[in-house]
């Protein structure tokens, strides 16, 4: 017996010497018999006037399928869970006080399920608990998530780069707040997502030269350097944010091809390289943004972004731009 499926329309052929679960073979209006039976609503019509003769609420002709075809073992498919989500039963649930068929169980029988129920909870924590489920440090990374906008995918990254670096040690003796920030950190650069230190240090609550060791003994110990968020990401980011034209935008990026690979500019952080170039081409274009405004977007104080638009004005001008 299977559940019915959705809207599926199927034709039954008419029954040899009689009735079908007490309907005529033939529909009583237009004596037609061609019926059809709706697996979705268990209806039974007729296909040539539409008379409903009946309902069947239970469709016991339709073959288990699994995820990847019929299979024999009838093993079900639950629903997809993502990485990192906890799973704490099994899909099961054993009462203790009715059987299956809702008939009242004896006290020896009560106390036979509770003991059963009592173990498979015991085994299914066992199994599927892992340091990060009895960790504050799940709600620190939903929350701190969800104050910077992040997708599932990353959240979901994030809690396997905790567990991956909790195991290898890697944030021994350091704060919760440093430990998720980098966490959070790492998989937002394994996305791609132009996040910065000191964002997710304002959200967790720590100051960014901690966070910033948090996530150097991450690098270190997870075996796989972590990858560099596009500086066009960040660009992207900061010229909606600051409702830039397209022809700011171009030029930034020109400056980016000019600038790229010099060696005073490698000393510099993405976000503080993006957010100068673009104070730079907005002054050229006429049109200015003011110093205090492009520095809270790009995140630096300031005077970086005086130094840091002073070195690269100084870079520029002796490779001039086609800025028309």
């Amino acid at each position: 017996m299977a559940l019915l499926a959705p809207h599926v329309e199927s034709a039954v052929p008419a029954p040899v010497g009689g009735v079908e679960g007490g309907v005529s073979p033939h529909c009583p209006e237009c004596r037609g018999s061609r019926l059809v039976r709706d697996v979705a609503s268990g209806e039974l019509h007729c296909g040539d006037c539409g008379l409903v003769l009946g309902s069947q609420w239970i469709a016991d002709d339709l073959p288990y399928s699994g995820a990847d075809g019929p299979s024999e073992g009838g093993r079900g498919v639950g629903p997809f869970v993502p990485t990192g989500a906890p799973r704490r039963h099994l899909g099961s649930t054993l009462g203790v006080r009715r059987d299956g068929q809702g008939r009242a169980l004896s006290a020896d029988r009560r106390n036979y399920y509770g003991h059963l129920k009592w173990l498979m909870d015991r085994e299914v924590t066992r199994r599927s608990d892992s340091p990060l489920d009895r960790s504050p440090a799940r709600d620190l990374l939903a929350r701190t998530s969800s104050t910077l906008g992040l997708p599932t995918v990353v959240l979901s990254e994030s809690e396997r780069i905790f567990r991956l670096a909790s195991q290898r040690g890697a944030f021994r003796g350091r704060n919760l707040g440093s430990s998720v920030g980098a966490s959070l950190y790492a998989a937002c650069r394994r996305f791609g997502l132009p996040r910065t230190l000191g964002e997710v240090s304002k959200v967790v609550g720590v100051r960014r030269s901690e966070l910033g060791r948090a996530f150097k003994a991450l690098s270190r110990n997870l075996g796989t350097p972590v990858p560099i968020v596009n500086l066009q990401s960040y660009l992207a980011r900061y010229a909606e944010e600051l409702a830039l034209s397209p022809k700011v935008r171009s030029t930034v990026e020109e400056m980016l091809r000019a600038t790229q690979g010099h060696p005073e500019v490698s000393g510099l952080s993405p976000h503080g390289l993006v957010a100068a170039l673009i104070y730079l081409a907005s002054e050229r274009h006429g049109e200015s943004r003011a110093r205090v405004q492009v520095a809270r977007v790009g995140s630096i104080t300031e005077v970086t972004l005086r130094s840091t638009s002073k070195t690269l004005e100084r870079l520029l001008a002796a490779k001039p731009l086609n800025t028309e």
